[in-house]
């Protein structure tokens, strides 16, 4: 695979590679119509216990490079694996996953355009979803810490502007005046960040066309800075992340610790 994303028809097409592995990264509470149900041959990634740091006190922080390997090597992911993630939401979870396989080094990997909702629009077969016995796999994480920022680095650049923050939360949010989901969290944003709120460069639960994604990162001053992605927790900033790799050069990584964790350290 040489696109981060890929369409249903695609993935169809080759559900009997031998070396692929689907991922489904569905949240199980969010999307009760498809619950229980997913693509065949699918595995679960568990984002929220397998695949982040439960010790930290901040929501779907990245976990350790031996942590994601290991969880890997239980799916059954191989350092040969090609690899399709998609979520029952269209485009939500997906990208997050997606970018922490780039983060542990991991190229093959791609997003399901429309997840689950538009693999069910487009008649393809659904399974009831049970655990399967997997035969572990030989995955090994080669950690890239350029694509992953810190509050540190993120202070420092509310001075230097040496790289543009992007925040996908909503303008309410941003502008302090919707509040957080999150019981005594402040809304608000980060000094010199730009708002591109996630549902800006998504259309019926798929990624825009690369000409309207274009358009909307041109409207941005970004030029050839490099981009620190962040939003509430650190996974709709991949949505927006994931839209910028198909029309800009510029380097990417995210703010682990997003809003929750300036906001939390701001107002201590």
């Amino acid at each position: 695979m040489t696109e981060p994303l890929v369409s249903s028809s695609w993935l169809n097409n080759n559900l009997e590679d031998p070396d692929l592995i689907v991922l489904d990264a569905s949240p199980k509470t969010e999307k009760p119509d498809f619950e229980n149900i997913g693509i065949k041959g699918a595995r679960h990634f568990d984002l929220k216990y397998e695949f982040s740091d439960t010790a930290s006190e901040l929501p779907n922080t990245l976990p350790s490079p031996k942590q994601f390997e290991n969880s890997c090597r239980k799916l059954g992911i191989n350092n040969s694996s090609k690899i399709v993630v998609y979520d029952n939401l269209g485009i939500y979870i997906s990208p997050r996953v997606w970018w922490m396989f780039k983060v542990m080094g991991h190229q093959n990997i791609a997003v399901l355009n429309g997840g689950l909702p538009e693999w069910i629009s487009q008649g393809y077969e659904t399974v009831q979803q049970k655990e399967n016995n997997i035969k572990p796999g030989d995955f090994e994480s080669k950690f890239q810490p350029e694509m992953v920022k810190d509050y540190d680095f993120v202070l420092s650049n509310v001075i230097s502007q040496a790289s543009v923050l992007i925040d996908a939360r909503s303008p309410g949010r941003f502008n302090g005046i919707a509040p957080e989901p999150r019981e005594g969290l402040p809304s608000g944003n980060i000094p010199a960040s730009l708002n591109l709120p996630y549902t800006e460069v998504l259309e019926q639960g798929k990624y825009k066309s690369k000409k309207a994604l274009k358009a909307i990162f041109n409207k941005l001053d970004i030029n050839e800075k490099p981009l620190v992605f962040s939003c509430g927790s650190g996974v709709t900033a991949c949505i927006i992340l994931l839209a910028s790799e198909f029309v800009l050069m510029n380097d990417k990584s995210v703010y682990d610790g997003s809003w929750t964790e300036w906001a939390q350290i701001k107002n201590k």
